[in-house]
Order: C-alpha cells, then sequence, then structure tokens
C-alpha cells in the first residue's frame, strides 16, 4: 500500500482527486487538507508516501509547503498552471498534473511512484551502515548532500559533517537508491533531492559546484526529464 494525503483548495478538484484515488486498491487515502498549514502539522507527526499537492492556495502556496518539510515524501503536483513546472522539477516532485487530468494520466503518475517505491532497496529502512576508519556509521539517505572521491577515501557529505571511508564508488552504489542519487562524475556521486541548480553542465548543492562529465552526461539528464542541451524530453511524467 502507498499511504497518501491530498492538499486541495478548490472542493471540485478535491473531490476529484478522492474519487481516482478510491479506485486504485493499492492507494491509501489517510487524510485530505483544503490548506498548507494543516497538512504540514499532519506530515510531522504521520509517516506518508505520496503526496497529491495543488500549488496556487491561499495563505500557504504548495511550493511554500516543500519547502519547509524536511523529509519529502513522493510528490505528485496537481494544478492548472503549467509555469510551475520548472519550480516543481527544482524540488524534485516526482509528476506534473495539467488540471483537467484524466483517470488514465493520473494512474499513470500513480504507477510512477510505485515503481520508484519498488526499485528502492529495503524501502523500510531510510538508512544505510558505512565503515568509517574504526567506526561502523548509520547514515540516513536525506542527510547526505553528495559523495566526492578523495583520493583513497570517499567523502559522504551530510548536512552536517563529512563522513570518510574506504569503500568504493561501486559498493556505494550497492547501497544507495537508485531513485534518490545518481552518478554524474567519476569523482561524484549526488542526491537527487537536494539539488539546488543546474546550470553549464554543473550541479549546485548548496556552495559546492559539482561538474557533469560526458560519461556521465547522457543517463543524468535522462533521469531528471531534459537532454544535454536543457530540452524537455517529450513525453516525461514530470510534464
Amino acid at each position: 500500500m502507498i499511504s497518501c494525503i491530498i492538499v486541495e483548495d478548490e472542493p471540485l478538484a478535491l473531490k476529484r482527486t478522492m474519487e481516482y484515488v478510491g479506485k486504485i486498491p493499492y492507494l491509501d487515502l489517510l487524510q485530505s487538507f483544503d490548506n498548507g498549514f494543516e497538512a504540514i502539522g499532519f506530515l510531522r507527526e504521520q509517516h506518508v508516501d505520496l503526496i497529491f499537492l495543488d500549488i496556487k492556495m491561499d495563505e500557504l502556496t504548495g511550493i511554500q509547503l516543500l519547502e519547509s518539510i524536511e523529509n519529502k515524501p513522493y510528490v505528485i503536483v496537481t494544478t492548472a498552471y503549467r509555469e510551475y513546472a520548472l519550480k516543481g522539477y527544482e524540488l524534485n516532485v516526482t509528476d506534473y498534473l495539467l488540471k483537467p487530468f484524466s483517470i488514465e494520466r493520473f494512474i499513470q503518475a500513480v504507477e510512477k511512484v510505485m515503481s520508484l517505491i519498488e526499485r528502492t532497496p529495503n524501502n523500510t529502512l531510510d538508512f544505510f551502515f558505512v565503515k568509517s576508519d574504526y567506526r561502523i556509521e548509520k547514515v540516513f539517505y536525506n542527510n547526505i548532500l553528495f559523495i566526492e572521491g578523495m583520493r583513497d577515501y570517499r567523502n559522504i557529505q551530510t548536512e552536517n559533517k563529512k563522513i570518510l571511508t574506504l569503500q568504493t564508488f561501486g559498493d556505494l552504489e550497492k547501497e544507495l537508491p537508485k531513485s534518490l542519487f545518481c552518478r554524474v562524475h567519476k569523482s561524484f556521486i549526488v542526491s537527487l533531492n537536494k539539488i539546488d541548480i543546474i546550470e553549464r553542465n554543473r550541479i549546485k548543492i548548496k556552495d559546492k559546484l559539482i561538474p557533469i562529465s560526458e560519461t556521465y552526461k547522457a543517463d543524468f539528464y535522462k533521469i531528471i526529464g531534459f537532454n544535454s542541451t536543457g530540452q524537455k524530453q517529450p513525453g516525461h511524467n514530470i510534464l
């Protein structure tokens, strides 16, 4: 089952999304909200796999909601405004449904979430263990910004510290969910959730600029739904 909530301030749109959710047996609707503040309070107390999120709402927009929560679930944006697509991509939403959307398009978006969940190893866990010096440290996936090669060591750069390990990139890639991390250079793995900007084949994560090498460029841009010239790939589900 995929636990989900709906955040939508238009009554008719909320009713339609609830009807669509009810038609899919593996979706478990926990709650619906007509404003972002109540949704944030719920998310602080309750684990949720997926949010169906309207963007343009009074008081607190969907974008502001996403920027306010740390451990983001999968997000399917539902909006009448196409111009928010790029911002949604920057916030790593899973799909972007333009109102009015059909039940077929809705199912396609949900199936994408299901596929990502199934591809995540040990999806009941949100961490793995890594050997660092004489210690074994627990590392939470959501806390990783990037992994950088430093001669014999790999530096796992988290939100609050560096963790140095002799484990190879190959070993680390086996531990990392492919839906959350991507190799972009012989010396770098990045967390897709932490990317701020991509420009001139460089990724910015906080104050760090990370190069995208020719070897990994095509695969990386394919994952985020663009080609290497920055053009949207036809048929990619984020739009």
